[in-house]
């Protein structure tokens, strides 16, 4: 199968003061479609900075990055924007929504920047609202949502724009261990109808639901493998969470 991502000797230098930090030593990774992946790392490894540059948030020092067989490791900043809306789709610890807008409008976002128009815009919105279980919720605001509902908001902003990778950077970091289990039961759903994820973590529970973990030190990569026992997470729900 061809690769979606391929990081080919990616570096990444930082001058602070004096000071060179090289926060990436030459990554090399390759993932495909459909793949389910966990990178991992301390804090200083560089997982963020790898995150960064694979969301098309930064771009490396040198090296290659192609994305969907588009090389994006020499686009400007506008170039890169229009990358990320069409192919990445962004999950956040801390949900990223807009407090005066309802589910509707927060899913809308994207296409909004994309310029689609309002009647596709609505239909596209409602159907991802529907595939994460909150039909019933597309016009409450997320101070009327638990912290699980307000997640599936923001997966489902994620999903709006069909992209080829899901990008989750710590997505159940602000939720109690049980609706995180329901996250990752949506994101075990999510996998199963096709779609990319490469979801980072510091924690190894979580990071045991995909199907290989990247870990990374001072760098680089440390490790590259298949996880043997994979956690099977709880049945996708939409009660609490």
């Amino acid at each position: 199968m061809s690769s979606i991502i391929r990081l080919s000797n990616i570096k990444k230098m930082y001058q602070m003061g004096e000071e060179e930090v090289h926060a990436l030593s030459g990554v090399d990774i390759e993932i495909t479609k459909n793949e389910y992946v966990a990178i991992m790392g301390p804090s200083g490894s560089g997982k963020s900075t790898l995150m960064n540059v694979i969301g098309c948030l930064d771009t490396p020092t040198s090296g290659l990055y192609e994305l969907n067989g588009t090389n994006v490791s020499e686009m400007n900043d506008n170039q890169l924007a229009k990358i990320r809306n069409k192919e990445i789709g962004f999950v956040f610890q801390t949900f990223n929504l807009l407090a005066r807008s309802d589910v509707l409008h927060n899913v809308e976002l994207p296409l909004i920047y994309g310029g689609i128009g309002s009647a596709d815009r609505k239909r596209q919105a409602n159907g991802a609202i529907e595939r994460v279980g909150l039909g019933d919720r597309a016009h409450h605001k997320p101070n009327e949502l638990s912290g699980g509902q307000r997640q599936r908001v923001a997966i489902a902003r994620a999903l709006v724009t069909n992209p080829s990778i899901l990008l989750a950077d710590e997505p159940t970091g602000n939720l109690d261990s049980k609706t995180g289990e329901e996250i990752m039961g949506l994101f075990d759903v999510l996998h199963s109808e096709g779609n990319t994820i490469i979801l980072v973590t510091h924690e190894e529970d979580i990071a045991a639901h995909a199907h290989r973990i990247i870990r990374i030190r001072d760098g680089k990569v440390e490790h590259d493998e298949k996880v043997k026992n994979r956690k099977i997470a709880r049945p996708h729900t939409t009660t609490t969470a």
